[in-house]
């Protein structure tokens, strides 16, 4: 996989057009956290200082092609004094792959409370993907997938026998991660790198109450909201939930933590989970 700076390096064709590269890769489909981080970037990069992104609902309508650029149309929504709004497209081949809307707004002052930070063990507890034996899935799903798609990413996924199950949970994964190199003192590329990293693994844990059982899985749609400030390149918790499953598909919520207890980040998503045709 192409390192992450790299990937969220867009290339600016006009005012409001930008173009993400494509990466080699494993999978049979573009990777859905690489859209959106891209289209979040080239959203990003149409918003003037002090403004910072603090929502986003994107839906991925089609599969992209690994082997193919994709293109971002941004459209300047609304630049309003606190708030100001993009829509981006994500094109390939002539046809939309990706759409969302991003929302910014200028920091100000207001109520604070924030939930605590679940019981967890810390991430020096959890074996090291790339470090694992490759025939040892036991301590991480997709391992193979993991090592040989992310290995710029510490990933390390939670035992279930380590992870509190919460009464009334249907399913409750936790998932410790970060970029293994330091990335630039650039906030923006933080939350580009977040909205990349959040599509990974959130789904994965629908299929914690299900062991064994094989689905067609994808991404439908994603919502994020950022919280708090956050460094990509130190640990953050992944403590997701997997409230329903049904009709073919599963919704999948994930509250991403710091090291510190700071919640950071809030992300939703559906995919689909149906039996093999």
């Amino acid at each position: 996989m192409a390192d992450i700076e790299e990937l969220l390096r867009l290339e600016q064709i006009d005012r409001n057009i930008f173009r993400g590269i494509h990466a080699p890769s494993i999978l049979a489909r573009t990777f859905g956290g690489q859209v959106a981080g891209q289209a979040l970037r080239s959203a990003v990069s149409t918003v003037d200082d002090p403004f910072v992104v603090h929502s986003l609902h994107g839906y991925f309508l089609r599969p992209g092609d690994t082997k193919s650029d994709t293109v971002f149309l941004v459209d300047r929504i609304r630049d309003g004094r606190s708030f100001c709004t993009r829509r981006v497209n994500g094109v390939q081949d002539g046809e939309v792959i990706f759409t969302m809307s991003a929302s910014f707004q200028r920091p100000q002052d207001g109520i604070e409370h924030a939930e605590a930070m679940p019981p967890h063990v810390s991430p020096e507890a959890v074996p090291d993907a790339l470090l694992a034996l490759p025939g040892d899935v036991r301590t991480v799903p997709d391992m193979r997938l993991l090592m040989d798609e992310w290995a710029d990413w510490d990933i390390r996924v939670v035992p279930q026998a380590e992870t509190l199950q919460q009464p009334g949970q249907a399913v409750h994964q936790q998932v410790w991660f970060r970029h293994r190199k330091p990335l630039p003192d650039d906030y923006q590329m933080h939350v580009s790198a977040l909205a990349y990293m959040s599509d990974m693994t959130l789904l994965t844990s629908a299929r914690v109450a299900h062991p064994g059982i094989d689905t067609q899985t994808a991404s439908l749609d994603h919502a994020m909201w950022f919280l708090r400030p956050f460094r990509a390149d130190e640990w953050l918790l992944y403590d997701q939930q997997s409230p329903s499953a049904g009709g073919g598909r599963a919704l999948t919520s994930g509250r991403i933590f710091t090291r510190s207890g700071v919640l950071a980040a809030v992300v939703m998503q559906e995919g689909l989970m149906r039996f093999p045709r």
